[in-house]
């Protein structure tokens, strides 16, 4: 990760994670070794030559062996997870060599670089599925999406599900505000503005103020008021790595930034009160959102007096209907007491999110961890 130092960011109290192995007596290859490490968020453990304790060879998430100590690490025990590091880009006996010591993967370097740093990032990351990943967007100005993303977070979270809501509109006020947390700890989008590549998902979570049991990234009150698309790309990826939920709130001007949150995307949500321009407002969206979302589906919002209800709308805009939300009582008053969307657990947003969480996660196949 660029641009953000992460040896600043707080901690919480779970337990560090081990780092890869590193057999290696060559100090150029052990400094770049270290060097990428670093990038990954992980700290390892080093030995020259052959390891004295086998502990550490059969523990390690991972094992990167220096082509220098390939011969002598031949008769090593076999495990997953080993990878061959060398640098010479011409020397065809470094596969009988990975062979030798029964590695599945030669990295050489530098070409080798990025997969390497990935594959440490995995490795101790301890990546599985990645997260189910939602967006909601408004078919209109003041549809209520905002308001939908925060309860369906808050709802996610109450069900002991690991959650990360992500602000995707820097002109929707924050986040953090509509959850009562405006002060609370933690870093927002403008310490992630300069993220490239790789980021650390465990970092980032930790990084993150934790309210109603979810973690948030939010916007803060300063100038910022956009993220370049390479770091909603980097930042979602790694929130999508951690495995649970990870809820977007996205605008409805879809610029190169929120194009980039579609993209990661497994089901978008698309807010329509039951009012007749609403719904022509709402087409227009998702006429763009149907060319880049596979899964795209309809939330209508109540009153619903006007005679238009969820089944006719959801027809009219040629999208399979998620579900109709009534009014929510004393939602205003609610948010002016710091109290989150949807934190009863009776109310109307509370039974959309634990309705909508139990069909998608079914047929998602269970939480991802």
């Amino acid at each position: 990760m660029t641009g953000s130092n992460t040896s600043d960011w707080p901690t919480s109290g779970e337990p560090r994670q081990r780092g890869p192995l590193i057999v290696t007596e060559d100090e150029g290859l052990l400094d770049d070794l270290l060097r990428l490490c670093a990038a990954a968020g992980a700290v390892p453990e080093v030995i020259h030559g052959r390891p004295a304790r086998r502990g550490s060879w059969d523990s390690a998430p991972l094992v990167l062996v220096g082509d220098d100590c390939a011969t002598h690490m031949a008769g090593a025990a076999r495990r997953e997870g080993v990878v061959l590091v060398g640098k010479d880009l011409d020397d065809p006996g470094v596969w009988r060599r990975a062979v030798g010591i029964g590695a599945r993967n030669v990295a050489l370097l530098p070409d080798g670089e990025s997969w390497l740093v990935d594959r440490i990032a995995d490795a101790v990351e301890g990546v599985g599925r990645p997260a189910l990943t939602v967006g909601v967007i408004g078919g209109r100005g003041g549809a209520g999406a905002s308001t939908l993303a925060c309860a369906l977070a808050v709802g996610a979270a109450r069900a002991g599900h690991r959650t990360m809501l992500i602000d995707g509109d820097p002109l929707g006020g924050g986040l953090d505000v509509m959850l009562g947390g405006e002060r609370a700890d933690g870093l927002r989008w403008p310490a992630f503005a300069d993220s490239r590549g790789r980021v650390a998902g465990r970092a980032l979570e930790e990084a993150l103020p934790e309210l109603h049991s979810l973690r948030v990234l939010s916007w803060d009150r300063g100038d910022c008021a956009a993220v370049p698309p390479e770091a909603m790309r980097a930042v979602l990826a790694a929130a999508r790595r951690r495995g649970g939920v990870v809820v977007v709130d996205l605008p409805r001007r879809l610029d190169e930034t929120a194009m980039e949150a579609l993209e990661q995307l497994d089901v978008g949500l698309l807010v329509v009160p039951a009012e007749l321009r609403a719904v022509a407002a709402a087409h227009r969206v998702a006429s763009m959102l149907g060319m880049l979302l596979g899964d795209l589906r309809a939330v209508v919002r109540g009153p619903f007096g006007s005679g238009l209800g969820g089944e006719e709308i959801s027809r009219l805009l040629g999208l399979p209907l998620a579900g109709e939300l009534p009014l929510e009582p004393g939602l205003p008053d609610a948010l002016n007491a710091g109290r989150p969307p949807g934190g009863g657990e009776r109310g109307p947003l509370a039974r959309f999110s634990a309705e909508f969480w139990a069909q998608a996660l079914a047929e998602g196949g269970g939480v991802p961890v």
